[in-house]
């Protein structure tokens, strides 16, 4: 559906390195789509892609990272409107032919992205959480409000909740009616010169044993497990630097059976009591987000023809990224876009299960 997110994308210089580490704490599967291109699958199903990070990447500051893609029912009109509306259309669009339609896009405060088209049915996500798939979407960016009314000019997408995270910082939540896709914040001060970027949350069964296997292979804990409401999160920075998030929702509490009368009063108290730790938790978090995207991923570079001309605008973007002082994460794109698109997008679509966007990358 029209601003549903459809699929992602790991550009990193270790492919091999990345196919033996995710499925320690995912248990994804890989299917190959071509030389270039290798795609995650969840339960036989693809619902993201790999593609290596070259040293002409490297060389114009391009770091390894996760990039989103959004569906769009008409990807041209998209990315018309996007420019319109002070973004910049990074690569295409562009046609695969029985796969589907795509561009990269930056918005306006220079967070990249994916607009993608399929060229048949495929599944979106639509806000549930789905062990094995991606649960979250996070924006760090510079300007909150301007960034919802873009994201909400290509996609439809509204504001459902904002939450205080003290110190005259908010949280908003986004989404499409009562389904919440992700949150949005403004750059803390101590993140200053940092790029804009998308940090992706995977959900899996038990987030501490998954950080525990993720360390365990070589990652980087960039935000300790913390709990918030309905589950827990932790972030991490693969082996490679790619930076992600891992997610899991709490099962309900079984009703008890009252001991003792409760009183309206102390209810309130403990309700009360409850959403102010709630907030100071969701504070933390994006509090945490934002410390680990040490490095912006630069914007992407696509396919031969527009490979050149995105690669000096990654080059660019790199050059004013920075990473915050006291990051000890290698180089985390901070999950933030990465090469464009282009390619990653269309390998995404195995020969036999055609279910991503997917590009010839020829060097």
């Amino acid at each position: 559906m029209h601003g549903q997110f459809i699929w992602y994308e790991l550009t990193t210089p270790d492919v091999a390195g990345a196919k033996a580490f995710y499925p320690r704490l995912t248990a994804w599967g890989t299917q190959a789509f071509d030389k270039d291109y290798t795609m995650w699958t969840t339960g036989g199903s693809p619902l993201a892609g790999i593609f290596r990070l070259t040293d002409e990447m490297k060389a114009q500051g391009v770091p390894p990272n996760w990039m989103p893609y959004v569906e769009s029912r008409d990807v041209d009109e998209t990315v018309k409107l996007a420019a319109a509306s002070g973004g910049e259309v990074l690569h295409g669009p562009e046609e695969v032919p029985g796969v589907g339609r795509f561009a990269v896009v930056s918005d306006p405060q220079g967070a990249v992205f994916g607009v993608y088209k399929p060229a048949f049915s495929q599944a979106a996500w639509d806000g549930t959480p789905v062990v094995g798939r991606f649960s979250w979407h996070e924006l760090m960016t510079t300007d909150r409000a301007a960034a919802l009314r873009f994201y909400s000019k290509l996609f439809g997408w509204e504001a459902l909740d904002e939450m205080d995270m003290g110190d005259g910082e908010m949280y908003a939540m986004w989404g499409h009616g009562k389904a919440m896709y992700g949150g949005m914040f403004d750059r803390p001060q101590q993140m200053a010169g940092m790029r804009p970027f998308w940090l992706v949350y995977i959900n899996v069964k038990d987030v501490g044993k998954a950080v525990a296997a993720a360390t365990r292979a070589g990652a980087t804990v960039v935000r300790s497990q913390m709990d918030i409401p309905g589950g827990s999160i932790a972030i991490l920075a693969d082996p490679q630097g790619a930076g992600f998030a891992l997610h899991h929702v709490s099962a309900p509490a079984p009703a008890a059976t009252p001991t003792r009368k409760v009183t309206a009063k102390a209810t309130s108290a403990r309700s009360k009591s409850g959403k102010a730790a709630a907030g100071r938790q969701t504070k933390r978090v994006a509090g945490a987000v934002t410390r680990r995207k040490t490095k912006a991923p630069a914007k992407r570079i696509a396919k031969p023809a527009a490979k050149k001309a995105v690669a000096r605008k990654t080059a660019a973007a790199g050059r004013s990224t920075r990473r915050p002082a006291k990051t000890k994460v290698r180089k985390t794109s901070a999950a933030r876009p990465r090469k464009p698109a282009a390619r990653n997008a269309r390998r995404a679509t195995s020969k036999r299960t055609r279910t991503a966007p997917r590009t010839k990358r020829r060097r």
